[in-house]
């Protein structure tokens, strides 16, 4: 099957119980958790930096992520940021959510994965993972200092972040070698993202990816990506577009004094973007809905269900959604209560708030297509009939995909034009 039935099971009983038995008329399936803004990259298109700029030190307490997960109670938890893996008590934190029975997503820019990893590999050294051991050394994702160290073990008990059936990298990538390096603003982090990739498969690890898709982004190097990936035994792809959010469009302006309708998607281009979404499904392990993929393609309309994925960070639970922001609310309960969720999204091709006009990102519309909202007949069995088919097998073309296509200047779009 596409999935893994385990995690299949688990969020489809979540889903039965609250819309079919307790007829919960809102709940979450996914928390996006923000333990920290903190990162070390400052990534084209992202806000979060600009938007929490006067506490990016601030950072939640363990017990409030931990909380915030039992509040909510959804079955996933994407851990971002930020760079969640700057969060001193990450390791806790991944092994309480577990604790929990949450499917854990570590959503990363890759940069610190493969320390995390051979903390993990020193924790459970024994003997017999010496072939493990001098694999890595052999394909150079770890040096010989690296391997003495982990040789010698941990005893001092403190957790790592082990491979789990119910844990995810989720490693950001958004596109090969030039544009991803040219998004995130800095030369070398694609090839880190790929030789994390390689190692967490070779020790155990499930690997996804997230892409986001802006307007210079090219078609062409979308597909050539997935393959590169598949080539990797990526376990899965989350992609979505570009979305001109305030707080994005205002670093735009400030950091880099580019004009946003330069770079993000309107509605209209990303339906241009992802018309050939489905074929991807088909070929490539694609982490959203059918239902959503035929939205992005322009073959339907969904309902916005931001409320479906809430966002807690250290601020509270951020409202809207994790785009926008009109407030925080010091709980869950209360953000459901107390938001005007009639207010957003677009209906019948308008927009009931200006700022909604071209989302159609996959944490405001993805759930929808899970939750059955907006529902055509035929969309129960399409859903039945992704999940269980089977598996694209990992893409022999991706092998001679030239993924390391070049150097962007090292500062992204902060480069000066030709002309300057």
């Amino acid at each position: 099957m596409r999935f893994p039935l385990a995690l299949t099971a688990k969020i489809a009983s979540h889903i039965i119980k609250h819309k079919l038995i307790r007829r919960t008329p809102k709940f979450a399936l996914v928390l996006q958790l923000e333990p920290l803004h903190t990162c070390n990259l400052t990534c084209t298109g992202c806000g979060r930096i600009r938007e929490y700029s006067t506490s990016l030190k601030n950072q939640m307490p363990l017990e409030d992520c931990l909380s915030s997960a039992e509040e909510c109670d959804a079955p996933m938890v994407s851990i971002c940021g930020g760079e969640p893996l700057i969060y001193p008590q990450i390791e806790d934190l991944v092994l309480g959510l577990r604790r929990q029975s949450r499917i854990v997503y570590i959503c990363t820019n890759g940069m610190f994965m493969r320390k995390k990893m051979k903390d993990y590999l020193a924790s459970s050294y024994r003997p017999s993972q010496e072939p493990l051991i001098e694999r890595l050394l052999n394909e150079e994702l770890i040096t010989t200092k690296d391997s003495e160290i982990i040789r010698r073990g941990k005893a001092n008990g403190k957790a790592v972040i082990a491979p789990s059936r119910w844990l995810y990298w989720n490693v950001h990538v958004d596109g090969l070698e030039y544009t991803h390096d040219l998004i995130v603003e800095r030369e070398g982090v694609f090839r880190e993202c790929v030789a994390a990739i390689k190692m967490a498969k070779l020790i155990g690890y499930q690997v996804a990816t997230n892409t986001t898709v802006y307007k210079e982004t090219d078609v062409k190097e979308i597909e050539d990506m997935f393959a590169y990936l598949s080539s990797l035994n990526v376990d899965g792809h989350t992609i979505s577009p570009g979305y001109d959010y305030d707080a994005a469009k205002q670093d735009m302006v400030s950091r880099l004094g580019k004009n946003p309708e330069d770079f993000f998607l309107t509605r209209q281009m990303t339906r241009e973007k992802f018309a050939r979404i489905e074929e991807w499904g088909k070929k490539f392990v694609i982490l959203g809905t059918p239902v959503y993929q035929e939205f992005l393609a322009g073959k339907r309309e969904l309902t916005c269900t931001a409320w479906a994925i809430p966002t807690r960070n250290i601020a509270g639970w951020k409202a809207p959604c994790y785009l926008m922001t009109d407030g925080h609310y010091p709980t869950y309960r209360e953000m459901l209560e107390k938001v005007d969720w009639e207010k957003y999204g677009v209906v019948d091709g308008v927009a009931r708030d200006s700022r909604c006009e071209n989302c159609m990102v996959h944490c405001g519309y993805d759930p929808s297509g899970a939750l059955g909202v907006d529902a055509l007949p035929g969309d129960t069995w399409k859903q039945i009939k992704y999940n269980f088919g089977p598996c694209p097998k990992p893409s022999d073309e991706g092998r001679e995909i030239d993924a390391f296509n070049g150097a962007s200047m090292g500062k992204g779009h902060l480069a000066p034009t030709s002309d300057q």
